[in-house]
């Protein structure tokens, strides 16, 4: 069963707490004022890129809420999935200026699939465990 919008963004809110809030504060007390948002980013990045491809679909977040993002086809995503689904979406979304950011939080809110941009741009699904 495909994940929503709630049980997404609160894995996303968990990420953000416990990974995100860890990193800000390593960042800044290791870098200088010029490199902290650039670190921050960079480290957050790879995490969202790395950690799924490692982990079987999960972030920290997704695991505590059970979700995971897995291929169309079930298998587990790959390093290129990650990066289809990571990077070009964010390009897409900042071209955008966000709005096909706001269109994917309606479109995992209302669509029957749960899909959002990222998603189709990958070929990917959250799915609850």
């Amino acid at each position: 069963m495909q994940a929503g919008f709630w049980i997404r963004l609160g894995a996303a809110i968990l990420d953000g707490i416990i990974i995100g809030i860890p990193v800000s504060l390593f960042t800044a007390i290791m870098f200088s004022d010029y490199y902290v948002k650039f670190m921050n980013n960079l480290l957050m990045g790879l995490y969202g890129l790395l950690v799924p491809v490692m982990w079987a679909g999960y972030t920290i977040g997704k695991k505590i809420c059970n979700i995971r993002i897995q291929k169309l086809d079930g298998t587990e995503p790959t390093i290129g999935t990650m990066l289809l689904r990571n990077v070009v979406a964010g390009v897409i979304y900042g071209v955008t200026f966000g709005i096909g950011l706001i269109v994917s939080a309606f479109m995992v809110g209302l669509r029957e699939d749960k899909r959002a941009v990222h998603d189709f741009i990958a070929g990917t699904e959250v799915v609850h465990d």
